[in-house]
């Protein structure tokens, strides 16, 4: 391409160990060409851009002081690491970012060795990088492990439960926080005003706390200036700071962008540590690139892009998406009912909770990246009178399972499961794919699992939500636009358990629970054109199951499919199960189960990741028919 920018220096690196080749010099101006690559790169594939530009001075610099991938890098929720990719060994690839056969847009340990534990949710990092070190000590061939955390990562529970431990175990540990003050939303919280009170009017261009077991081997104007700095910080030249009380040795704040303190903090403290190290950089989310440094989310996730102007080349939806319609619609509950209260894990905007949240602000909790204390939290919100609408992706409400079962479930807490991104989500790849949810949340007692065929369906289930006061609820929905049907001004609440017929016919049922009806519709005409009479169904319902409606289909039809954009053993499980406790599956009807593959799909887009698991309407239309063989077969053999 001809607008890729002038790197000469850059190009001379293909692997770190071309960084140590480097004078400290030649290294800052290779991360200025870093970021300068990193930019004409996203510009081309669109990604997570603001915060791989935050981190282009410490990646150049850890690569450049440790020895990867022997020591090992480990990037917490990895969609920082656009710059790290390039310098180890992939940046002849760097342009095929998040597409089909493509590099990940996270770590990826089958992708490179320098990526030694994959990632894409949060809080990970120092719990892998423990493990690392534990290995080490016990005899494994590794050398020291080094997590990057960023301070809205670090707001988690588990990022704790690690930092204790390795307290506890004393060993040789290299944690750095990237605090930038903001993860993909502001980051909320007390650590986070504990974090900004620790530089707060405190300068940036010199080095303003270093650990005594530094401090003392550095020259004596700059240990007079780190004790200094430790006064400004902590009241108290020999105060200590949180992270001291966990057991680490801390050094920071220290500039992020200043390669040649990051070199002289990363150096002294790998010749000097014993044990646990938190090292504390300040960085600027989106640093170097103008538009994303004056974006609200600081370029975060983008389209593709013009370098020059900054301008995403987004296209023009057909219809409103999902997101945007469950933050519209509820607002418009919320407007008559003062009972109902929104909660998010730190995505108020990749929610939709935003738009509540601009109408109402206190009537929105984000609770920062702790999915676990966001459950538990709308349980407590709901025992004490309220009607909390829980808005969690699907593949993060994974990680709060253990509390909608004990603190949700077993308590029949009407808290509101709002599941965003249900199904496969594109570029994001398998990380977040909303897979399981059906299955998980299926399972337990209590529940009510609903799916939404369309943006008008949404609006239906989402009042069906609010009005639901008897137990938990969950509405799964999928990423991006809906499917252009008109929209109601107000939602219907639906009768709780009861599906709906879309039409008639009387040779083949597809049952559709979720947005897979597009499909399924597309999958009759082609059976149509075959001369077949098709009905479609929309359960609406995984549980409680429409076992009317599935009796219906059996009794009246030579074959019924299942469709889903879950996991197996998801909504055509709990099918079976029905057919099978009845004796259904004895009789004329041949039935199949259509689901994602028991196996995870690499990025690609939506199309392509749904071609890939077989459930396209030719899939649908394909298995119809084989299913019709062999209940002709089967009646044949009867006679």
């Amino acid at each position: 391409m001809t607008d890729q920018p002038h790197t000469p220096v850059l190009d001379r690196v293909r692997y770190p160990s071309d960084l140590r080749r480097l004078s400290d010099a030649e290294l800052a101006q290779c991360a200025d060409e870093l970021r300068a690559e990193t930019i004409s790169a996203v510009s081309v594939t669109g990604g997570h851009l603001g915060s791989s530009l935050g981190v282009v001075e410490l990646t150049v610099a850890i690569h450049a002081v440790f020895n990867t991938p022997y020591d090992k890098l480990v990037w917490d929720v990895g969609h920082q690491c656009y710059p790290h990719k390039i310098v180890t060994g992939r940046r002849d690839r760097i342009r095929t970012l998040r597409q089909k056969d493509g590099l990940s847009g996270f770590t990826k340990r089958s992708e490179s060795d320098y990526d030694p534990f994959g990632a894409a949710h949060s809080s990970t990092s120092i719990s892998a990088a423990l493990g690392f070190t534990m290995a080490r000590e016990l005899g494994e061939a590794t050398g020291d492990a080094i997590a990057v955390i960023g301070d809205g990562s670090i707001s988690a529970g588990m990022a704790y439960e690690a930092m204790n431990n390795a307290g506890d175990l004393g060993r040789r540990l290299f944690v750095i926080l990237n605090d930038n003050e903001m993860s993909i939303a502001p980051p909320v919280g007390a650590m986070s005003r504990y974090l900004s009170g620790l530089y707060s009017g405190s300068p940036l261009h010199t080095l303003k706390d270093i650990a005594d077991g530094v401090a003392a081997h550095l020259p004596q104007p700059l240990r007079q200036g780190a004790e200094r700095a430790r006064e400004l910080v902590t009241g108290h030249p020999k105060s200590a700071t949180l992270f001291e009380h966990l057991g680490f040795t801390y050094i920071g704040p220290v500039d992020g962008h200043d390669m040649r303190q990051l070199l002289h903090v990363l150096r002294a403290a790998k010749a000097q540590a014993t044990g646990p190290v938190l090292i504390h950089a300040v960085t600027v989310k989106g640093k170097g690139y103008a538009p994303a440094e004056g974006a609200d989310d600081c370029y975060h996730g983008v389209a593709k892009f013009d370098v020059k102007t900054g301008v995403q080349a987004k296209s023009k939806p057909n219809a409103p998406s999902y997101t945007n319609v469950f933050g519209q619609t509820l607002t418009r509950l919320a407007e008559t009912d003062s009972r109902i209260v929104g909660v998010t894990a730190a995505m108020p905007g990749g929610t939709g909770l935003n738009i509540l949240q601009k109408a109402m602000p206190g009537r929105v909790f984000d609770v920062g990246i702790a999915e676990q204390h966001a459950v538990t939290f709308c349980g407590g919100l709901a025992a004490g009178g309220l009607k909390p609408f829980c808005a969690i992706y699907s593949s993060f409400l994974q990680r709060g399972y253990d509390q909608i079962v004990h603190d949700v479930a077993l308590q029949n807490l009407p808290v509101r499961f709002m599941i965003d991104r249900a199904g496969l989500v594109g570029a994001d790849g398998p990380t977040h794919a909303g897979a399981f949810d059906i299955g998980y949340l299926a399972a337990l007692p209590n529940m009510t699992v609903m799916a939404c065929a369309d943006e008008a369906e949404l609006v239906h289930m989402m009042a069906t939500c609010a009005a639901h006061d008897s137990g938990p609820i969950a509405l799964r929905y999928p990423r991006g636009e809906g499917v252009g049907v008109p929209m109601p001004e107000t939602g219907d609440v639906l009768e709780i358990g009861r599906g709906r017929v879309v039409q008639e016919g009387t040779d083949v049922a597809l049952l559709s629970f979720g947005a897979h009806l597009a499909e399924a519709r597309e999958a009759a005409r082609e059976l149509e054109a075959k001369g077949l009479s098709v009905t479609i169904a929309d359960a609406r319902f995984a549980k409680p199951l429409d076992t009317d409606l599935v009796d219906r289909l059996m009794n009246g039809h030579r074959a019924l499919v299942t469709v889903e954009q879950g996991a197996m053993l998801g909504f055509g499980g709990i099918v079976l199960h029905h057919l099978a406790a009845t004796g259904q599956l004895d009789g004329r009807c041949a039935v199949r189960t259509m689901h994602l593959p028991d196996r995870f799909i690499d990025q690609a887009s939506p199309g392509d990741m749904y071609a890939d698991a077989g459930l396209t309407a030719a899939d649908i239309a394909s298995q119809a028919l084989q299913a019709l063989g062999v209940a002709s077969l089967r009646e044949k053999a009867r006679a």
